[in-house]
């Protein structure tokens, strides 16, 4: 085409041309030997038809080590597209290599661990359940208990109940069943406050000091708290079976509406969770209690929290007051919360 002119003498215009003859005739050749091994003239057109970066012409034909020149601005893109090809190619090696195979000992861990929290959301899950149905079982108790109490007190009255001696402060959450029996909140130099020193002797709630309501007064018989939604049966006594039944009154303290102290007592947690929300009480509330159709109200005037060795609570006043008395905090019990509220005229 350039006869046998020298390619250094040859413009820019005539190298690219140059190169355009050579490509076309890499191109008619590739797709030569196509047809000659037996590809249809589309599939050898189709694999022709491929960038010059990859078919390219030989790198002989355009190594000036053979006679041939590069031209400025038209090699250097194929260059840097080859260059690129190569580099996505390593990056797509190496973005698709197979993950690496976990060990056998890993694969052991892995499963053991497995296996722990499985078990250990299991066990969890276990605990729960029986809470629920122990929680279900105690509740059920209490309803059946205190539908006994509404028969009891349809019954006639006897004219006195004997007072029972108080061990230790109400509420608490150790039966008599338990190994060794009921353990006593008590220390031993105040238990003469709430136990008689001679087991012989008449049997008083708070060492004589609380002297036994008049056989002709009332007892309670219902509790309502309007403000925690409480309408429960009262039942004599403060013991561990009293307490199934419903709010315990401590034998020998004031009746509804008697000048003095009438102390009673529930569970908070169990056993129908009477006095679940005592705590919401504040001063200025009120509640009513019962002595059968009769109803006394009762004023909030001091709300606290003590020891379960502090039984001076029990003690009497000078003053009509009702003491609710329940065990705090829910289920914990370490201490026990004092409601205390007066009579109001």
């Amino acid at each position: 085409m350039f006869g046998n002119r020298n390619p250094q003498d040859l413009s820019v215009d005539e190298l690219e041309k140059l190169l355009l003859v050579k490509r076309r005739q890499s191109r008619l050749e590739r797709f030569q030997r196509l047809s000659d091994d037996g590809r249809t003239a589309h599939e050898a057109l189709v694999e022709t038809s491929v960038p010059l970066s990859r078919t390219g012409l030989r790198q002989s034909s355009l190594n000036p080590a053979h006679g041939a020149v590069f031209a400025p601005g038209i090699l250097a893109p194929a260059a840097k597209s080859v260059k690129a090809g190569q580099d996505d190619s390593k990056k797509t090696k190496r973005l698709g290599q197979p993950p690496k195979v976990k060990s056998r000992s890993r694969k052991i861990m892995d499963a053991l661990l497995l296996s722990l929290e499985v078990a250990a959301l299991a066990g969890l899950v276990g605990v729960l359940v029986a809470s629920y149905f122990n929680l279900k079982e105690l509740n059920d108790e209490v309803s059946l208990a205190q539908q006994n109490v509404l028969e009891q007190q349809a019954a006639p009255a006897p004219t006195s109940a004997p007072p029972i001696a108080v061990a230790r402060l109400p509420g608490g959450h150790s039966p008599p069943t338990s190994p060794g029996g009921a353990v006593p909140d008590v220390p031993p130099h105040l238990q003469h406050w709430v136990q008689p020193e001679s087991q012989s002797s008449s049997a008083l709630s708070v060492a004589g000091a609380i002297e036994v309501a008049p056989p002709n007064s009332t007892p309670a018989t219902r509790i309502v708290i309007p403000k925690i939604k409480v309408n429960a049966p009262v039942v004599g006594g403060v013991g561990w079976e009293d307490l199934k039944k419903g709010v315990g009154h401590l034998p020998g303290s004031a009746n509804p509406g008697e000048r003095g102290n009438m102390y009673l007592a529930a569970h908070n947690d169990i056993y129908g969770e009477i006095f679940r929300y005592l705590e919401k009480l504040e001063v200025g509330d009120e509640y009513f209690i019962f002595a059968g159709e009769e109803e006394f109200r009762y004023v909030v005037q001091e709300k606290r929290v003590i020891e379960p060795t502090e039984v001076d609570v029990m003690l009497p006043s000078t003053e009509p007051v009702a003491t609710l008395q329940t065990c705090y905090p829910y289920l914990v019990d370490t201490h026990r919360l004092i409601v205390i509220g007066e009579l109001a005229e």
